[in-house]
């Protein structure tokens, strides 16, 4: 009988060796595992890049700012530090102590879902940015089609919903509305 060999497990300060040693891939430290994060399609671009510039403009003279994918973010409770293809936080920045490029007060975080991503976006991604107390609005978009989805934290948890074509998307934490056929048709994303 054979059995596996058990899997390394990193620490943070390894892991931050890693980022520093690999500037031109982005990694991720989840349950003490390292993962690479693939470089996404014309479409996923051009739609991150989208939202972060409608953010951009709306959050203009407000103490929140929008963030592209360079962001890092850190869940500290669950040993966690990821990477989200946009997010937006508000002053004043929490950084993590222990990795002071990471921060872990995000308001709103916008995941743009990949083939490749997308069950690890809707799945244990998910359950981890749950656990960031300033976190109100979790945001998926399609490539696929025009939808955005949104998760909303509320009173007794966390609220979906779906937002298709001619039709708007709230984010109320940072009083802003996503017009869908406006996100798709400026990204020149062409999908019903």
């Amino acid at each position: 009988m054979t059995t596996a060999a058990p899997r390394r497990r990193y620490a943070l300060c390894d892991y931050l060796e890693v980022e520093e040693m690999s500037p031109a891939v982005k990694h991720e430290l989840i349950g003490g595992e390292i993962f690479a994060m693939a470089g996404g399609s014309v479409e996923h671009s051009a739609l991150a890049t989208t939202i972060t510039g409608l953010l951009f403009t709306h959050l203009r003279g407000t103490p929140c700012r929008p963030h592209g994918s360079d962001l890092r973010i850190a869940i500290r409770e669950e040993g966690a530090y990821t990477y989200a293809d946009a997010a937006v936080v508000c002053d004043p920045v929490a950084h993590d102590p222990d990795s002071p490029t990471h921060l872990t007060n995000p308001r709103v975080i916008i995941e743009v879902l990949s083939p490749s991503t997308a069950a690890y976006d809707r799945g244990d991604k998910w359950i981890l940015y749950q656990r960031l107390a300033s976190l109100q609005e979790f945001v998926l978009v399609a490539q696929d089609r025009r939808q955005v989805e949104v998760w909303r934290r509320g009173g007794d948890g966390w609220v979906h919903s779906a937002h298709a074509a001619g039709s708007r998307a709230t984010l109320p934490s940072i009083d802003f509305e996503l017009d869908v056929d406006e996100l798709y048709d400026l990204a020149g994303v062409k999908v019903s």
